[in-house]
């Protein structure tokens, strides 16, 4: 059983930016795909970004492509997820999630995708 843990949520303004981390509990960390999803209240989750076991290819939801850059160290166990030019609807609750399944198809973009969750991280962007 893995577990993860968030955290660098807060209250941001709007044009701000954001460093969230993933803390894995387990050396295996590196043998996981990581995701980063957020779910807004009264809305499903949503996929945010993606990176691969190694580090070498990542992909984005098109809401924060350009602005938001997922990113990992493997020798310390963590994940990270830099948001810059924070904009009032990226307000939600920032879950991170590990997946040991062969990348294919955009089947990362599906939370059943993922294996272990973390509990996630407010990040709140007032208008």
């Amino acid at each position: 059983q893995v577990q993860l843990v968030e955290s660098g949520g807060g209250l941001v303004q709007a044009g701000g930016s954001l460093r969230l981390s993933c803390a894995a509990s387990e050396r295996t960390f590196s043998n996981y795909h990581m995701g980063w999803f957020r779910q807004a209240p009264g809305k499903e989750r949503e996929f945010v970004a993606v990176i691969s076991r190694s580090g070498v290819w990542s992909a984005y939801a098109d809401a924060v492509k350009g602005r938001f850059t997922v990113s990992r160290d493997n020798a310390k166990n963590s994940g990270y997820l830099q948001m810059n030019s924070l904009r009032p609807e990226a307000t939600a609750v920032y879950s991170c999630a590990i997946s040991s399944s062969v990348l294919r198809s955009d089947y990362f973009r599906r939370p059943t995708w993922y294996e272990y969750w973390g509990q996630g991280t407010q990040v709140t962007v007032p208008v």
